[in-house]
């Protein structure tokens, strides 16, 4: 499974991201080249707003970052001249909130993929605040940025010997209804525990008595959130699941995504270029926008039934002290909190480990 893992994101870095090399010098004067992506995640792999906040704008500031290979170690560095859009991740983007106008200034497009789960009275999300304090700072967010930019995430969906599909609904119902005009979109997905050895090994020592979600369970709570968007009018969505639910009016998602990227930012004519894409903007005789894409953006890196875009992650494995029990990102929470201990010794260094 690794390696077939690591051949995608090798070939992603080589065919499908195809992005400019740029030669950057470093601080003891040694040239080195470096990729110069356009679009940055930052990051599936670790929480950087939560906890790499500043380490990030010291890095833009500096220009570059020290990214890792996570399967052979092999160093690479990341510009950030080209940047024209960051996608954010986070359970915990509060960080975020005090570098707003720096990223305005520097690179202006952006939107915030904020995972907001109930999990507090279970225990499965140690390391994060309490579901209202986030819950305050996805309303922050969204007053800030509009609701257009700050996506909605109940990610992933575990069922257990206490939790089951009803406990779950009741648990995004009491988000829902507090966010209800700050965002327009709900993505889900269904914790795919079997695949995941690490994520299968931590729940059991953990104790935690989970079950997997089967073709009943995933009708089921996908006709008990139709229920609920009634009330709510979000765009309901699946993170790369292959089951379809088209039927409970369910999409599947896109979470770098083309299409939300040309209706927000359809004005920064380098990004666009880069997306080959060519917009026609209304006028008196044409009342819609025009969209023409002329090439697959499709991260080819990815799982089959990711719909996201072409992006480099800068983010690394390992590395979030958030501690979730599911979490597919950290060995252990032992390493993972090494490298937290690594990185506040050392936080203005270029990769994220402070080594």
């Amino acid at each position: 499974m690794a390696r077939i893992y690591l051949y995608f994101c090798e070939l992603a870095d080589t065919i499908y991201m195809n992005w400019a090399k740029q030669d950057i010098i470093l601080p003891d004067g040694m040239t080195v080249t470096a990729q110069a992506p356009v679009v940055i995640s930052a990051s599936r792999s670790t929480d950087i707003p939560a906890f790499y906040a500043d380490w990030l704008v010291n890095r833009i500031k500096a220009g570059y970052v020290k990214w890792k290979n996570p399967f052979n170690g092999v160093p690479l560095y990341v510009s950030f001249d080209k940047a024209r859009l960051i996608i954010f991740w986070s359970k915990n983007p509060k960080p975020l909130l005090q570098h707003l106008d720096f990223f305005n200034e520097r690179i202006p497009n952006y939107y915030i993929q904020f995972t907001l789960n109930d999990y507090e009275k279970d225990g499965l999300e140690p390391g994060v605040p309490s579901v209202a304090e986030r819950i305050d700072t996805f309303i922050r967010l969204s007053e800030r940025l509009g609701p257009e930019k700050v996506i909605w995430r109940f990610d992933p969906l575990l069922l257990t010997d206490t939790i089951g599909v009803n406990e779950l609904l009741e648990k995004i119902r009491g988000i829902g209804d507090r966010l209800k005009g700050y965002t327009e979109k709900l993505v889900f997905s269904f914790a795919d525990i079997s695949i995941y050895r690490k994520v299968q090994q931590n729940l059991r020592k953990q104790e935690v008595p989970y079950h997997e979600f089967d073709e009943h369970s995933m009708k089921e709570l996908a006709a008990g959130l139709q229920e609920l968007n009634r009330k709510w009018g979000f765009t309901l969505a699946t993170c790369a699941e292959r089951f379809p639910l088209d039927r409970y009016g369910v999409e599947h998602n896109s979470c770098i995504d083309e299409d939300l990227i040309i209706r927000l930012f359809h004005h920064d004519k380098e990004l666009m270029d880069f997306m080959k894409v060519q917009v026609t903007l209304p006028d008196i005789f044409n009342p819609v926008m025009k969209v023409e894409k002329l090439r697959n953006n499709k991260d080819k890196g990815q799982r089959d039934f990711c719909g996201c875009m072409v992006s480099k992650d800068i983010g690394e494995y390992h590395t979030c002290p958030h501690l979730c029990t599911y979490c597919y990102a950290n060995a252990s929470q032992h390493s993972a909190l090494a490298n937290w201990e690594r990185h506040k010794e050392n936080p203005d260094f270029e990769t994220i480990k402070g080594i």
